[in-house]
């Protein structure tokens, strides 16, 4: 009998872990704000000057009951974000120099900012505010890069893939077409 995953996303202090299938089709906005909520409340705003982030996300995978092991947890797109935002702008995730990427439950770092302003750095995570190469942008193509090479054999959640889009000054204003984000994994 096969894993059947679940996607969930890590948010405010604890963190809180929503299954955000549980609340529709698996989606999850980049806003200014620090919720699993997916709404056009606090987007975020074309900067007059420099650059606005969304807060970032933790998003992960999740299972109830595990037949086997599965192990080699990765992530990609399909190579062709269609988002508008700006010259310099870009969908990054957060990047260790070595490793796995994905950011474990026990180095969570809650996302801050200003709600409907912009979102602090992805940068400045602690998971990742120490790494040469902070973050690694988006769009990523198959296999992906490997968030979490854990050999599980027991219901959990994977480290977390740490999404944050930024934003600059000539970004085209309105909401984003819906992107398509995978995992992958191996199970034995």
């Amino acid at each position: 009998m096969p894993v059947t995953p679940y996607i969930e996303v890590w948010h405010g202090a604890g963190p809180t872990e929503t299954n955000v299938e549980a609340l529709g089709p698996p989606n999850v906005r980049l806003k200014t704000n620090d919720d699993a909520t997916i709404d056009l409340v606090d987007p975020v705003p074309i900067p007059a000057a420099g650059f606005n982030y969304s807060y970032w996300k933790h998003i992960a995978i999740a299972w109830d009951t595990i037949p086997t092991s599965l192990t080699n947890i990765r992530h990609y797109s399909d190579a062709a974000i269609g988002w508008n935002y700006g010259t310099s702008g870009e969908l990054r995730r957060g990047n260790r120099d070595a490793g796995d990427h994905g950011c474990p439950k026990g180095s969570y770092d809650q996302a801050t900012g200003t709600p409907g302003t912009t979102g602090d750095d992805l940068e400045t995570h602690t998971y990742y505010a120490g790494q040469t190469t902070k973050t690694a942008a988006l769009p990523e193509v198959t296999p992906g890069v490997v968030i979490d090479s854990t050999d599980y054999s027991a219901a959990e959640d994977s480290h977390a893939v740490v999404l944050q889009v930024k934003v600059d000054t000539d970004a085209v204003q309105g909401d984003q077409a819906n992107e398509t984000m995978t995992w992958l994994y191996d199970e034995i």
